[in-house]
């Protein structure tokens, strides 16, 4: 984390950049430190990614499903978090390390999976991995990445996770093909998804006419012509292609083709009978994403689920469903003792991520903040929001009281250990 200009307190990181003399941040003139002027908040770094991309490229990202009320819910949750600090307490000694199915990470938070990042900006599946792998935080791929399992693998063989979307065509041959791929390149952990059983409508996406591969219309070529740099990576790196799918189409398959292939044949619920059948199939650690109800995930754990990830698909589904800091506690209390209970859902900050880890989660995941720091900055930016992630966290703690108490992040609430819950107004 050097380079960091944290805040001069006891939660400053081990090693960060300190000013040559004086009081503030102003005089560091470290990447790291221009990226924390210019880009202090996961916000800052989304508008310059809208100022960047053409307009139905960060659509794509930035929406939810038909009004966006599910992305609405999701921040009014957290932000509606408090935790009351208790002061008058040593706070030198702040730890963001946590554990994870037996496996060392250095934060409480991962890349959550996203499907055609490349979308935004190009060659984003593979910066976001590297960036995940320098700064030891779980990287999860998604099916329908623009890249491969065997090149993330490569990539990141330390913090590579694979996520699943449901191929039931032919007694779900891709779909176990796809296991074994992701067993063979050595990924920790197994992502089923379970909250896309129909396809939902995206009234961004229809608005914009979005469709892989481009077709050009006016429309698109106003937005294109007013995001010249991302039209230039475009042409240099070709049109992000489903990767994953040409094992089964071959080589020589056209992006179109790929698209087809994944609209056509990626489509239908993940049954529980599938859940279980998948179990069987995969040695490692099982988590099943998109649980909302305490009884659904009592039957994941009673399938052999290792983790439950308490998830809206960021919003991007089924509107009318609760935000996930909401129903996280209920699911904490039913599985807690049984399974590791995850969250996503409109994580942007260390504070954030204290809010959800009150309120019971081991971890917590994030795919918009990493996304559009990519798109707002490159590799570089990704590297950035590791590290407002860590100093934000760090203060968090520190503030809260939490780092004295004898806090153990991802313990349950009221256990030996766990942080007190917070308080939560409505």
């Amino acid at each position: 984390m050097a380079g960091v200009a944290a805040p001069a307190s006891p939660a400053t990181p081990a090693g960060a950049a300190k000013p040559a003399g004086g009081w503030g941040t102003g005089g560091l003139s470290t990447e790291a430190a221009r990226l924390r002027r210019r880009f202090p908040t996961v916000a800052d770094l989304a508008a310059q990614a809208r100022r960047r991309t053409p307009r139905f490229a960060y659509d794509f990202v930035a929406g939810g499903v038909n009004d966006d009320l599910g992305l609405v819910r999701n921040r009014r949750a957290l932000d509606a978090i408090e935790i009351v600090p208790r002061y008058g307490l040593d706070v030198r000694s702040v730890t963001t390390e946590t554990t994870l199915f037996g496996r060392g990470y250095a934060l409480p938070v991962g890349v959550a999976p996203m499907g055609l990042a490349g979308l935004l900006w190009p060659d984003a599946d593979e910066s976001i991995a590297r960036a995940a792998q320098r700064a030891r935080i779980p990287y999860v791929m998604s099916t329908v990445a623009n890249t491969s399992i065997e090149r993330i693998a490569a990539i990141a063989p330390d913090v590579f996770w694979y996520q699943l979307y449901n191929v039931p065509e032919n007694d779900h041959a891709v779909s176990l093909d796809l296991i074994r791929r992701a067993q063979a390149a050595g990924a920790h952990a197994l992502v089923l998804t379970m909250d896309v059983p129909v396809r939902s409508k995206r009234v961004r996406d229809v608005r914009n006419g979005l469709v892989v591969p481009f077709r050009p219309t006016l429309r698109t070529a106003w937005d294109v012509a007013w995001a010249p740099g991302w039209a230039l990576a475009m042409l240099r790196k070709g049109q992000p292609r489903f990767r994953n799918f040409e094992a089964y189409l071959g080589p020589d398959a056209s992006t179109a083709d790929l698209a087809s292939f994944v609209f056509q044949k990626m489509t239908g619920p993940l049954t529980w009978d599938s859940v279980a059948r998948f179990r069987e199939a995969w040695s490692g650690p099982l988590i099943v994403k998109g649980i909302l109800h305490p009884d659904d995930a009592e039957t994941a754990v009673a399938l052999g689920a290792d983790g439950i990830l308490v998830s809206n698909h960021g919003g991007r589904q089924f509107d009318a469903a609760p935000a996930t800091a909401s129903a996280l506690p209920a699911i904490v209390e039913r599985v807690g003792g049984r399974a590791t209970v995850l969250v996503d859902g409109s994580i942007s900050s260390g504070l954030d991520l204290l809010r959800v880890l009150g309120r019971g989660a081991v971890s917590a995941f994030a795919g918009r903040a990493f996304l559009m720091a990519y798109a707002a900055a490159g590799e570089d930016g990704v590297d950035h929001v590791v590290r407002l992630f860590t100093e934000e966290l760090r203060v968090a703690l520190a503030q809260s009281g939490a780092a004295a108490m004898g806090v153990t992040l991802g313990a349950a609430p009221g256990a030996a250990g766990g942080p007190a819950a917070p308080h939560h107004h409505p």
